[in-house]
Formats: C-alpha cells, structure tokens, sequence
C-alpha cells in the first residue's frame, strides 16, 4: 500500500460516521480479538529489532537482550514486552475455548518461569538501574500481574506465584520513588505519571494491597486534586500516545468518590475538543504513537464517563467522542508495520475488553 493510498483510507476512516459504543462493542468477538493476539504472538519471541533501555556497569553488561530479560526480551522494547503478555493473558482468560488461547499459553509458558523472573528481578535490582522503565513498564507488569491474580485457572496460578518476586520488586520501587516524587510528570508518553498510577491502583486493588493502594490514593491527591482548567487545547504533542488531561481524569476518577469527582472534573475539563489524530508515516515510530492516543483517549473517556454517573448530562457527549475515537484507533491497525503492530494491539484490546472499568 502506497503513502497515498493510506492517506486515502485513513481520511475514508475519519469522515465514517461513528458507530454507538455499544454497536462496536458487539462486534468484537472472538475472530476479532484473535487479530490482535496474533500481533503479539509474533513479537513476544522476536528478539530484533530491538531497542533496550540498558545502563551498564561493566563489559559484563553487554549481553543481547535475551540474556538480559529473557522473560521480557521481545517486542521491540521491555515495556511492549510485557504488555503483550498480558494481551496473551487477558485474551486466553476471557476466550478460553479458542485456538489462540492455547498458542498464548504455550508462550506465557515459555516466558513466565521462575529461571527467566529470577533473572528478571536481578536486572532491575542491579545498580544504576532505579529507573528502569518507571512507571510505564512497571506499572503494564503490575497489571499482567493482576491479570494473573484474577485467572482462576491452574496453570495460570503457577504463573503467577513465578511472577511474584519480579511484582514485589516493581511495588517496592514504586514505593520508594513515589515519596520523592514532589511534582507529576504530565507528557503524553512514557513518563506520564497520572497513566502509570491508574493501572498500579488497579492492581493494588486487585492484589489485595492496601498500603501499596493508599500510597497511589495519596499521592494522586497530592498531585492533582487542586487542578484546575486542564489546558485541553494543548493536546496533542507531535509523539503522544496519552492524553495528559484525560490520564489525569481518568485517575482521579478512580480516586474520588463519584460526586467529588464530578465537581472536580466539572473543574478540571469544561470541553473536550477532540478529533481523531492521523498517522503521516507508519513507517516512523514516534510518528505512529499517535494511532495509540485514538485509543487510549477512548478508553479514558469510558472511564471518566463510568465516573461520573447516570445523571451527569456529560454523559452522552463523552460516549460519542469515545466511540468516534474508538472507531478511529481500531482501524488503524493494520499489523502492516512493526512500528505500531509490536505493541497497538495491547492497547485495542485493553479498550474493547474494557479492562479499566470492569475486571
């Protein structure tokens, strides 16, 4: 496909009328779902192109990235990685009877044993590395993590207990870093410290961890409770793949109670001028973050709309937006490049399987 026959698809695809939340959400079943584990099926185990995170300490340090972080080598990137494992693990859990949940598990197999987390948990302990893929990474860990922890099944059990020194090691460098932090990161990309405390409050939740819960609460308070008129126009940046304004809503949300977070957000955003963003180069990955920020706009929105509760007048506005931001991010992705394929399908799916809202 040439540069302007994409272009021509993808301006076909914005002027499409958007389907209701609830159309695009019956049609996603099983066959659909599939595309998007196939997407990681093909890069949990490819080891290159590759682009490491990597500080070294010695000549000893120089080591491909299998050896590294054999559980979390492929992708691309660490955080990918592990994301699309827990795309394998959300996919398999909810689509037991499929074909591509017996290919998930075989990997996750492969890569969740206790051998690989030991390694794993030895790399992030080691010196110089403190930062290593914080919050972002750690905190798509802490949800396949809670993924695990919520799949009554036996094989995934044993998952989980191997994954557990690697989860304890994120939750104490989380926990020593947060206290430190005096002032949020608000960029649409990795850093962004709104995005990252959501998924980690999920987990807390999920894992039963209330010093680990309070901690996130307190600290999101601390951040964000006094802000006000969120500069929505602002967005996007050139490279991002979250919205700064809606990562911090959609936290919050999980926060306050549902007419605090109201008032708040009532505060906070009066507009969300939005429209779908479109990729110039899918051949440029920084470039291709932006087919991401469709979908994690959506899935936020839901969010912010699960917050503020059945008599917000809000209610209907943001459903729409979610959907038309919806159909947007789907359609972009095609598997056709590596750039978006080794990590846009853990966060369709995150979306359509609505993960933030419901377990």
């Amino acid at each position: 496909m040439n540069v302007t026959t994409r272009a021509v698809r993808l301006l076909f695809v914005l002027l499409l009328p958007a389907r209701s939340a609830s159309a695009q959400q019956a049609a996603f079943g099983a066959a659909e779902i599939g595309r998007f584990v196939r997407l990681a099926l093909d890069c949990v185990g490819k080891e290159y192109p590759n682009k490491i995170s990597h500080s070294l300490n010695s000549a000893r340090d120089v080591k491909p990235p299998h050896e590294l972080t054999p559980a979390f080598y492929g992708c691309y990137d660490w955080h990918s990685s592990v994301h699309g494992h827990w795309l394998l693990a959300r996919a398999a859990r909810l689509y037991p009877e499929t074909a591509f949940a017996s290919d998930s598990r075989r990997a996750l197999a492969q890569s969740l044993t206790s051998a690989n987390i030991a390694v794993e948990v030895r790399y992030l302990n080691a010196e110089g590395r403190s930062s290593f893929e914080r919050p972002y990474g750690l905190a798509w860990l802490l949800q396949l993590a809670a993924e695990l922890r919520e799949w009554q099944d036996p094989e995934a059990m044993s998952w989980s207990l191997a994954l557990r020194p690697l989860e304890a090691a994120a939750v104490a460098r989380i926990s020593g870093w947060l206290p430190k932090l005096e002032h949020p990161v608000r960029t649409g990309e990795h850093n962004n410290t709104a995005f990252g405390l959501g998924l980690m409050l999920d987990y807390a939740r999920t894992a039963g961890d209330a010093s680990f819960a309070r901690l996130l609460e307190s600290r999101a308070r601390d951040y964000y409770l006094r802000d006000r008129n969120c500069p929505v126009d602002y967005e996007p940046s050139g490279e991002d793949f979250l919205s700064p304004c809606l990562a911090e809503a959609d936290l919050m949300r999980r926060v306050l109670p549902g007419p605090e977070f109201a008032g708040w957000f009532e505060s906070f955003v009066r507009e969300i001028p939005f429209q779908p963003t479109r990729v110039a180069d899918p051949t440029d990955g920084k470039l291709y973050h932006l087919a991401g920020l469709n979908l994690s706009r959506s899935w936020m929105l839901e969010g912010i709309r699960n917050g503020l509760g059945p008599s917000s007048a809000r209610r209907g506005p943001i459903a729409d937006l979610a959907a038309t931001l919806r159909h947007a991010g789907l359609e972009s992705i095609t598997g056709e490049h590596y750039e978006g394929g080794h990590w846009l399908g853990s966060f369709a799916v995150y979306l359509v399987t609505k993960r933030g809202i419901s377990r």
